[in-house]
């Protein structure tokens, strides 16, 4: 740990401004989740009235989505830049893969509509960089739990050190649970066939769904030991207890969203399924930044950046909130076939 943060008021300041950072990449998960979930069912969609619809349900609020993307990516930069300068070139093939995928997808958006009636390569575009933002943000994940090798100061392993058959698990599980978020948006957000088909693959969808959340449950404790220590050791093992107990709620309570007339609690429901494992991954990991090397003490800024950075976020947030609330409020309500915001 640096000197700087040794004592006091500075001990915490990289614990601020890593739950900063923390909120802000939930919120591009929950809000960009699903709609790219919209984008992985949209092949499952043929008629054209449909995929009007379903694009129509997510077009006011897409791009306001990741800006939650940006703001985490910049805040690591400047908060925490060594664990910004290692973690980059350890995951870069799938990033670059990521972004590449968001601007297709984001393109398409916009050029669907004026393409019409030669549209075939933009539902293309929309579809294909919605499942692979997905994917390769779960390869991602994937290779941040493994852990990162470090040499020094540096990022020392190799350009595929991220593949492996966890990365791989966790790529198509956040492609399914992205899906899942999408059909449950769909059933809450639409109506007519998009709703009552959404509907049907939203069942199957979540239980496959569990499945994935319980194979990476047994998973990861068995292949790495730090993890197993954290949440099976005495008394954490107790004080955790909450987290698999508010799953299994929250699950049930999806579940019976999709199987009776609540779309909105099987949505808000399934959003809660990722809200809890992503706080089961900070319990995972934290201390560390960089699993299973780099703290957040040894990674952060000087004490003025963390600072500089907190400034920004505390104005910044607010504003998007703000945003978004207004958004999601002023485009409240169904989307019927034949209507639109485009």
């Amino acid at each position: 740990m640096s000197p700087e943060y040794s004592t006091g008021m500075m001990y915490w300041l990289p614990v601020i401004s890593a739950a900063v950072i923390g909120f802000a990449v939930a919120m591009y998960v929950i809000l960009d989740g699903f709609d790219l979930g919209v984008g992985i069912l949209f092949p499952y969609f043929p008629q054209e009235a449909q995929r009007d619809q379903m694009m129509n349900s997510v077009a006011p609020f897409w791009d306001g989505n990741e800006t939650w993307l940006v703001l985490g990516g910049t805040g690591l930069l400047v908060a925490f830049p060594f664990a910004y300068a290692v973690i980059m070139p350890a995951l870069y093939a799938p990033l670059i893969a990521m972004l590449l995928a968001l601007v297709f997808r984001g393109v398409a958006f916009e050029f669907r509509w004026i393409a019409k009636p030669h549209h075939r390569k933009w539902d293309i575009a929309f579809a294909a960089g919605s499942a692979v933002a997905a994917f390769c943000q779960g390869l991602m994940l994937g290779g941040l739990i493994r852990g990162i090798r470090v040499t020094g100061d540096h990022f020392g392993g190799g350009v595929l050190d991220w593949l492996s058959p966890f990365s791989l698990m966790c790529g198509v599980g956040l492609v399914e649970g992205y899906a899942l978020l999408g059909a449950c948006w769909l059933v809450m957000k639409t109506a007519g066939g998009v709703e009552q088909q959404a509907r049907r693959y939203a069942r199957p969808l979540f239980v496959v769904f569990m499945a994935f959340i319980v194979l990476v449950s047994v998973w990861t404790p068995l292949e790495f030991e730090r993890i197993a220590r954290r949440w099976f050791s005495w008394p954490n093992i107790l004080y955790l207890s909450p987290v698999p107990l508010l799953t299994v709620f929250l699950a049930v309570s999806c579940y019976r969203g999709l199987s009776g007339r609540r779309p909105t609690v099987a949505f808000y429901s399934a959003v809660g399924l990722f809200v809890v494992a992503f706080i089961g991954l900070v319990i995972s990991t934290l201390p560390y930044l960089v699993p299973p090397n780099i703290t957040l003490w040894q990674a952060a800024a000087a004490p003025e950046s963390q600072a500089f950075i907190l400034i920004g976020m505390s104005v910044l947030i607010p504003i998007i909130l703000g945003y978004t609330v207004f958004v999601y409020y002023t485009f409240r309500g169904k989307v019927r076939p034949g209507e639109g915001y485009h």
